[in-house]
């Protein structure tokens, strides 16, 4: 079990020199350590009541104080005022309602189609991110368009990569329809083109960014166990990085299942596999392992593309798992404070930003500001309310009201609150 206990930060020494170079030297390895210890303080902000996190300076956990915001500049929580972290704020009424319609868009796949799957209400609709100190403007397909004229984007990670994807999709659609230009025999890797803007967008499968052999249906019913090679990235993703110019990257909730570990060609422990000989590693440590792997890659790699690390995006399933009868019926978000004992999300979402943090420091001399920390956990914690549920396939009471139907508290409705993330993604770029 002491193989999943996250390693020490590794302590960097100023190499001797005289004069001012030394000084700044000095002054900058006493910054990453203030950037590092900030971003790994397991306190979290988002557990906070409304009345404590009401505050327009925001310098908590996960928050650049002004220490940070020399090292992370563009890398970690935004600022846009001096007062204003995008990713931390509250969940408000909003009569306007949703750019697109589950009707208007045929980019959205039937599982994430809950109005058309027959879900009843729609007040999960009419909410929008309220960051603590400013506001946020909404998504523009036309600016964004415009902006990146010539572009690659790629989307690279599970099927929440899919779901976000999908919902970029509606948004630039209102002002071009693209064309889809490939698709792998599964559709799970695909990519589109806006002829009128030289726009590419690819959508890659990597649900574990490392190497990985999957034996597993659409239905997550499994016929072996999972085999992870941390030690080795995923092909899909690495062979293809020469063309983008902007990425979005995570990966999350895979690392729950059960699943045997490899590096160097060997097998070097597993997470609840069914041979006992084997050491039992926690899928934290399997996580964190294929964070590094892959930061080390981005940060190593001649090739400098900008680079949104998205984090955790939370389930809500309650009174069960996915395969145990969870459900999720609330109809509006929850407040702040309201979320409950979320220890095993803390943990990975704490794991990711101090790798990310890392990343940022063994990257700043090469292209500071290129690695953005998309943390859209806090606002996707908020919102048990934007899950289809058992609305993840078609009216499926039709036939009885008391159907046992698998609910999906993972993923996200369509028109829902995954549409902020590309809302901040744009105000991160500041494209205005």
């Amino acid at each position: 079990m002491g193989w999943g206990e996250p390693p020490a930060p590794q302590q960097r020494k100023a190499a001797g020199g005289g004069g001012g170079g030394g000084l700044k030297l000095l002054l900058s390895v006493l910054l990453v350590g203030l950037a590092l210890r900030l971003l790994v303080n397991p306190s979290a902000y988002l557990l906070l009541s409304s009345s404590s996190s009401s505050s327009t300076t925001t310098t908590t956990a996960g928050t650049p104080g002004q220490g940070e915001d020399a090292i992370l500049a563009g890398g970690g929580s935004l600022r846009s005022n001096g007062s204003c972290d995008l990713f931390h704020g509250k969940w408000v009424p909003d009569s306007s309602g949703p750019d697109y319609t589950n009707n208007s868009c045929r980019f959205i796949e039937t599982p994430q189609n809950c109005m058309t799957n027959g879900r009843p209400d729609s007040g999960y609709l009419y909410w929008r991110w309220k960051p603590y100190g400013c506001e946020m403007s909404r998504f523009e397909g036309e600016k964004f368009l415009e902006a990146m004229r010539g572009k690659h984007w790629a989307l690279i990670g599970d099927s929440i990569l899919r779901n976000h994807v999908q919902s970029l999709l509606c948004l630039l659609a209102k002002v071009e329809e693209p064309t889809q230009v490939y698709h792998d025999k599964t559709f799970k890797s695909r990519k589109w083109h806006f002829a009128l803007h030289n726009i590419t967008v690819s959508l890659i499968w990597a649900p574990f960014l490392v190497e990985a052999e999957i034996f597993e249906d659409d239905d997550g019913v499994s016929t072996s166990e999972l085999q992870l090679h941390l030690d080795i990235l995923d092909s899909n993703w690495t062979r293809q990085w020469n063309s983008f110019d902007y990425v979005v990257i995570s990966t999350g909730q895979w690392f729950l299942k059960t699943a045997v570990y490899w590096e160097n060609g060997a097998v070097t422990g597993c997470h609840y596999c069914q041979d006992k000989s084997v050491a039992e590693l926690t899928f934290e440590y399997a996580f964190r392992k294929s964070l590094r792997k892959t930061f080390q890659f981005i940060t190593s790699s001649p090739h400098k593309p900008v680079v949104f690390y998205r984090t955790w995006s939370p389930s809500h399933f309650e009174n069960g798992e996915w395969s145990s009868g969870g459900t999720c019926k609330r109809t509006v978000p929850f407040k702040p404070g309201e979320t409950g004992d979320r220890e095993s999300d803390m943990k990975m979402w704490r794991i990711e930003r101090e790798e990310f943090a890392k990343a940022v420091v063994h990257d700043r001399h090469n292209n500071a500001g290129r690695l953005k920390l998309l943390d859209t956990f806090e606002l996707s914690l908020q919102r048990p309310d934007g899950h289809p549920g058992p609305y993840r396939t078609y009216h499926p009471f039709e036939k009885a009201t008391s159907a046992k139907v698998q609910n999906d508290c993972l993923h996200w409705c369509l028109p829902g609150p995954i549409d902020a993330w590309n809302d901040i993604i744009m105000q991160m770029l500041a494209i205005n």
